[in-house]
């Protein structure tokens, strides 16, 4: 495939990809973890800067290794099965589950505006995905292209927000006053309210799947996972801030409508059509950025000849060079997951095993230091070691706090990335044959 993905499109990908739903509803869970207006802000301030260090740390590994991405930084350090079990995650799970879970919000929304009947919001969904499907057979450049138009667009309605809500009449808001409720301890608030920011996080690192294709991947990976992050976490705490100062923080706390609600009130009556061309514009923006890298990840699988079929997946069209079966399967199970109704527990599951993984991409850093001193290193971890640190400790903290409240689903998630082993082994058998 052609080297042909510039920065800016990277940085589009992963900050459409990155910020869909989440911005505009995640508000309410992190609001009834805390309960309190100052520490729901700082958690993001927190989940932010925990983002920050994993990006800085896997930016160096990016920097240092120009192959196809997180799978190969995997399969690299530790050896083709890691690289493996992290793509048929990806594949059989991960992808289909994001973009399915956005999906549906589109159809939801799609419904309200238009005062659709509730039979059309799958037909919507449906629709939006295939529509995502059929836009990026036109190739690599166009739907990066795309991606960057997209992103910009879905940030104006953030930005009105920020401009608007920054200088409009204000609640009190004390930005150190940590008092909270006596239902919970400062530390169950914090852990908590982290713990659910950094799902808004999801999915930064799946820009990497583009490694193989951008035009100056030593340069622009690292620069495209940094600065990615940095306008995430800004955005993020931004829009927050202005929920938190518009509106009492007892019509927050669980309240699904906030950034509804909080536009009504800065734009009167049009507020309530720009929020949902918003979440319409953003649902849709990481479903194609999500399409974009998921697409990828049955591609470099099959290069190796660790799936089945894997001429059929490792197959690119001659004009557009798109990896057709591989988008197809990405699709179709999309769909599948769409019509079933059973990608937000799918999402939960595999938020641990992603997590699993991005420790294992963080500590891939220091090990090749140690073992690899003399590789050309265009970018390095600015703090080291006191960076990679900071990722480990969040990557862990996720991983232990996702066990104690989600046992059981974390482990049907190692179970699901398991069945992947036995497919690794019988392909393994098959190519040293």
């Amino acid at each position: 495939m052609k080297k042909q993905i510039t920065f800016s499109q990277a940085l589009a990908t992963l900050v459409g990809s990155v910020i869909g739903s989440g911005v505009f509803f995640k508000i309410s869970t992190i609001s009834k973890q805390s309960l309190s207006p100052s520490i729901s802000l700082w958690v993001w301030i927190i989940a932010g800067i925990l983002s920050l260090a994993s990006a800085l740390t896997i930016a160096e590994v990016a920097a240092e290794l120009p192959v196809d991405g997180s799978i190969e930084y995997l399969n690299h350090t530790y050896g083709n099965l890691w690289g493996f079990l992290f793509g048929w995650a990806q594949i059989i799970v991960y992808f289909p589950a994001e973009i399915s879970a956005n999906s549906a919000i589109f159809g939801v929304q799609a419904t309200n505006l238009f005062g659709l009947k509730y039979s059309w919001q799958l037909v919507i969904s449906l629709m939006i995905v295939s529509f995502a499907f059929f836009i990026n057979l036109f190739g690599n450049n166009f739907s990066g292209k795309l991606q960057q138009v997209l992103t910009i667009v879905k940030l104006i309605p953030l930005l009105l927000i920020v401009a608007f809500g920054l200088f409009a009449p204000q609640q009190n808001f004390d930005f150190t006053n940590f008092v909270i409720s006596n239902k919970v301890s400062l530390t169950t608030a914090l852990s908590g309210g982290v713990l659910a920011a950094l799902f808004a996080f999801d999915g930064w690192i799946t820009v990497t799947n583009l490694a193989g294709e951008m035009k100056n991947v030593q340069k622009d990976m690292a620069r495209a996972l940094v600065w990615g992050i940095a306008i995430v976490t800004t955005v993020y705490v931004l829009v927050n801030l202005v929920f938190l100062k518009t509106l009492p923080f007892s019509q927050i706390i669980g309240n699904q409508n906030t950034a509804l609600d909080t536009s009504k009130i800065l734009f009167g009556g049009l507020g309530g059509r720009l929020i949902t061309i918003g979440i319409l514009i953003s649902c849709y923006g990481a479903i194609n950025g999500f399409m974009i890298t998921g697409m990828r990840a049955p591609f470099i699988l099959s290069k190796q000849n660790l799936l089945p079929f894997s001429d059929k997946f490792s197959y690119t069209t001659k004009k557009t060079e798109v990896p057709v079966f591989s988008a197809l399967i990405i699709w179709l199970l999309s769909a599948l997951m769409i019509s079933l109704g059973s990608f937000d527990v799918l999402t939960d599951i595999l938020v641990f095993v992603m997590w699993f993984f991005t420790i294992l991409l963080t500590l891939c850093q220091p090990i090749l230091r140690i073992k690899e001193p003399n590789l050309n290193r265009p970018f390095k971890v600015p703090f080291y070691p006191v960076t990679p640190i900071v990722a480990l400790l969040g990557g862990i903290f996720i991983i232990i706090m996702t066990v104690i409240n989600k046992f059981w689903l974390s482990m049907v998630g190692i179970g699901l990335t398991a069945l992947g082993l036995p497919i690794y082994l019988y392909k393994l058998k098959q190519n040293n044959k």
